[in-house]
């Protein structure tokens, strides 16, 4: 029987849609006196499901909102409770994408600008964080390269990373930085679980759906699949499988502009090179 949860940790329905959406669907199931699997059976999950989704460890999709909407003859509350969170912006997404993130078995990641987050050294996120408008960097580089674990704990995730050459080039805090930045990726790229390729900048790429910006695809047994969109200062988690199919789609396209992983490492060490 799982720990019962501290208030803290229950959703707050004042932080954002996701968590509104879980206590009330708590709230009317208890009303209506249903079990854990009664309500499995309504959404066709399992009562494991059920409580993810009241805990805000997962969320609602639309197949699921239609399906209590019809049991319930709720008039689409809960289709359209699902279609405003996942088009707002949610003020907690980044502590929502953390928890996938450590979950996840499989990451696919493209970047387009900077080095991706799991892959940067100290002294690469050091000089991004005092460039920008963080409040508290060193807490914000404590907590990154704690997240790294995650790629060489036991049982460690599978990531496949994509990222365009600009993000290899754009010079980062000093050359040797850089270069120690560049080297820490080809240490990277040779881990079993990592498959690292570059997007060249050259005129047979041209443009390609990876200039639309950067995302990921998270994937785990316990939450299917979900994407992380990101823009300046905000997030996104994509959670409608429509949606998630079609991201995957264009993973598929900009990994079909990219290097093999041989090609890739050696024009790493050609940036190397020119660091200075």
């Amino acid at each position: 029987m799982p720990a019962k949860r501290r208030p803290e940790e229950l959703p707050d329905p004042k932080q954002n849609m996701w968590d509104l959406i879980a206590v009330i669907l708590r709230y009317q199931r208890n009303q209506r006196g249903l079990s854990g699997d009664a309500m499995g059976r309504i959404i066709g999950a399992s009562k494991s499901t059920v409580s993810r989704l009241e805990t805000g460890d997962d969320r609602m999709d639309s197949k699921q909102a239609a399906a209590i909407d019809k049991a319930w003859d709720t008039g689409k509350l809960y289709t359209l409770l699902v279609w405003y969170a996942a088009i707002g912006h949610d003020p907690q997404w980044f502590a929502q994408y953390v928890r996938f993130e450590q979950r996840s078995e499989h990451l696919r990641i493209y970047e387009e600008s900077v080095v991706p987050g799991l892959f940067q050294t100290e002294d690469y996120t050091r000089a991004l964080l005092l460039a920008g408008t963080q409040l508290d960097p060193d807490m914000v580089l404590a907590e990154r390269m704690e997240r790294q674990g995650l790629l060489s704990r036991n049982h460690a995730s599978h990531a496949t990373i994509i990222v365009s050459q600009n993000a290899l080039e754009w010079p980062i805090g000093s050359p040797e930085i850089m270069r120690s930045q560049l080297a820490h990726l080809l240490e990277m790229a040779a881990l079993p679980n990592v498959i690292f390729r570059v997007v060249p900048r050259s005129w047979s790429v041209g443009a390609h759906q990876g200039l639309n910006g950067a995302f990921q695809l998270l994937s785990g047994d316990d939450f299917g699949e979900v994407v992380y969109t990101e823009a300046a200062g905000a997030g996104r988690l994509v959670s409608a499988p429509s949606e998630v199919r079609g991201y995957g789609v264009r993973y598929e396209r900009i990994s079909a502009k990219a290097l093999d992983e041989g090609a890739s490492a050696d024009l790493i060490r050609r940036l190397m090179e020119d660091c200075k």
